[in-house]
């Protein structure tokens, strides 16, 4: 970021490529439509882009870019709200939103055309589950999880404290347990619904 400071387009087309994929999976999460998650990866690259002269190290690069990347998913979904627009979510098109977890699901699989069916309805009920968490329940979690990012960075990319962190991943973790339990003991998909609003 230092190098994209001092106007290095090289540098700055290094961090779209090693950044874009990362952001596109979370923010595909964070707002729950197909297309619209490559309109805000572009707008998180073109604030970073525009605050680059004042950028000034603290952090770690990725708990500051998240932190963009969070402030302006909260922002398209507020707006959605306010428009009043409400959309039935597509899962046919998500075995790309997380592609980790198409890989471990087909990894803990064989190639068995049952057990890989079976691993894809395993992948669909972390989705569903995680798309029915609150926005911040589901953030704090991918960053956790898919980010590796620490309490502290997480923290700071969604401007909490690092107890308020701890609640909100304990909250979230015991959510999923309930929506995925049924599945896990008797098999049972929950009803698809909408993102959650719960804290």
């Amino acid at each position: 970021m230092l190098r994209v400071r001092d106007d290095d387009a090289e540098a700055f087309a290094e961090l779209v490529l090693n950044y874009q994929p990362r952001l596109q999976r979370i923010l595909q999460h964070l707002v729950g439509e197909r297309d619209s998650p490559d309109d805000l990866v572009q707008d998180v690259f073109l604030r970073v882009y525009r605050a680059r002269k004042t950028y000034v190290p603290g952090a770690k690069f990725s708990t500051w870019i998240f932190r963009i990347a969070n402030n302006i998913a909260s922002n398209a979904v507020r707006d959605r709200s306010r428009r009043r627009e409400y959309q039935m979510v597509d899962f046919s098109g998500s075995q790309q939103a997380i592609p980790a977890m198409d890989q471990l699901a087909v990894a803990s699989s064989s190639a068995l055309p049952v057990r890989r069916l079976e691993g894809t309805e395993r992948a669909e009920m972390v989705r569903q589950a995680l798309n029915s968490l609150s926005e911040r329940q589901r953030m704090a979690l991918l960053l956790s999880k898919f980010e590796g990012l620490s309490y502290q960075e997480i923290a700071d990319t969604m401007g909490m404290t690092t107890k308020a962190v701890r609640s909100l991943l304990s909250r979230s973790r015991e959510n999923l347990r309930q929506i995925l339990q049924p599945y896990m003991e008797h098999g049972m998909l929950p009803p698809a619904e909408e993102s959650g609003d719960a804290k």
